[in-house]
């Protein structure tokens, strides 16, 4: 092989391998022998700290109308942007109402005054924490996700997808997670020409037994079946409607994924843009507004897109941090602490906003004085969907150091003994045959 051919191969071989997984010297594959389930899980993470009391507010408390003069939603029944009632306590902010018609239907569960232990306020760290599993602390070199997968044995043509340029950190040192931002883009560069033998070429690279050999493998067979499903002609069912925006296209991907009947376990998928400081929007106007709309209208379409597949798919949505329970003089809200997570499915025990208990939102029971409190740790949510949805009971495995399992009922399911044994860290083989 010339020195030119060698390098085009070499080059190649590295972006499979980084379509495979991204952080290529921390991954490690699963042991033979699937023992996972058939259900669907999908995550969606709001990227930037969501302000979930405009998302879910407590419209009759006195503390939130009187700290949020301009940005407040108002109790329903009184205007025409007031929230929409969920259970006589809280509200979902108007633009949200595709999500008030799951909860109406008991498809959506909302979970307040959840989120990540920790009291950073830090974006970076937040996140981290959150998608390592590891509140406060990186004493794993995997995500949550990763370890979920590995301690099931997960297994088969494409188990897990991230609907983004890059692996996020809740599948950090996965070997299975393949980056799908776009399957119609989703294939080898490369002259048309020359493909066919790319691909032989290329198989021949990865036919080993190393974890890279692996990884690599997945991908291609990934790429086979990805454009053999011509996924520019996709058409949603069932009069579906994705937002036409990188986020209503990421769901749809995800819809895709999962009509092609590969196996599809995980999927990842982001909205980015609630780091709200100025300018959110008063009376429920505004950009806050535009955002809450962007996500009911792709999580109603997504769930509406899967019918048939609604008894599988459990979709859980979460934030690194909510806001301060006090507008700011901008109108916007600083990085606060307690926060809302939203479960969504057809085994979900939804029309109900779970607050257990509810903090209130009285100066002494303020987080620091000054944030909603968290009284539901978000690994407790987490939890509750791994052992009755996935049928996985390893959380010492998934979430070290977290024990006492305690499911709200959230979603349906058995509960299954629990193992707390394990340390949460991934041993990476090696490369070498």
């Amino acid at each position: 092989m010339n020195r030119r051919r060698r390098a085009l191969l070499y080059g190649l071989a590295a972006a499979v391998a980084s379509l495979a997984g991204g952080r290529l010297t921390q991954l490690a594959f699963a042991r033979p022998g699937s023992t996972s389930s058939d259900e669907i899980l999908v995550a969606i993470f709001l990227r930037g700290g969501v302000d979930g009391l405009s998302l879910v507010a407590p419209y009759g408390d006195a503390n939130y109308n009187d700290l949020r003069p301009n940005i407040r939603l108002a109790a329903p029944g009184s205007g025409p942007n007031a929230a929409l009632d969920l259970d006589g306590q809280f509200g979902l902010h108007p633009t949200a109402a595709p999500l008030a018609e799951l909860f109406q239907q008991q498809h959506l569960a909302v979970v307040h005054a959840a989120g990540l232990t920790s009291d950073t306020r830090s974006h970076f760290d937040a996140m981290d924490y959150m998608e390592r599993g590891t509140p406060g602390a990186r004493n794993t070199n995997s995500g949550w996700l990763t370890r979920h997968l590995l301690s099931t044995n997960s297994s088969g043509p494409l188990p897990v997808i991230a609907v983004a340029s890059l692996i996020p950190g809740s599948l950090l040192a996965s070997p299975l997670a393949v980056a799908i931002p776009d399957p119609r883009r989703f294939g080898l560069p490369g002259h048309w020409y020359y493909l066919d033998s790319q691909r032989r070429a290329l198989r021949h690279a990865y036919n080993g037994d190393t974890w890279l050999h692996e990884a690599g493998m997945q991908t291609l067979n990934a790429l086979d079946v990805v454009e053999s499903a011509n996924p520019g002609d996709y058409e949603p069912e069932f009069g579906a409607v994705y937002p036409q925006n990188d986020f209503g296209d990421a769901l749809m991907t995800v819809a895709q994924m999962v009509k092609l009947g590969l196996g599809l376990q995980v999927a990842t998928a982001d909205l980015g843009g609630w780091d709200t400081h100025e300018y959110q929007g008063d009376n429920g106007e505004g950009y806050l507004a535009y955002m809450m709309e962007v996500l009911a209208l792709g999580l109603y379409a997504l769930y509406t897109d899967l019918t048939n597949f609604t008894n599988r798919l459990t979709v859980v949505v979460m934030s690194e941090f909510g806001r301060r329970l006090r507008e700011n003089a901008n109108h916007g809200t600083d990085h606060g602490h307690g926060n809302v997570m939203l479960v969504l499915g057809g085994h979900v025990n939804g029309g109900v906003v779970y607050a257990n208990p509810w903090p209130g939102l009285e100066p002494g029971a303020l987080d620091q004085g000054t944030d909603l409190a968290i009284t539901t740790d978000y690994r407790r949510v987490l939890s509750e969907i791994l052992v009755r949805r996935l049928a996985n009971p390893n959380l010492g495995q998934v979430f070290p150091g977290y024990t006492g399992y305690t499911p709200f009922n959230i979603v349906q399911g058995a509960d299954l003994p629990i193992n707390y044994g394990g340390s949460g860290r991934v041993y990476l083989p090696s490369v070498s045959r």
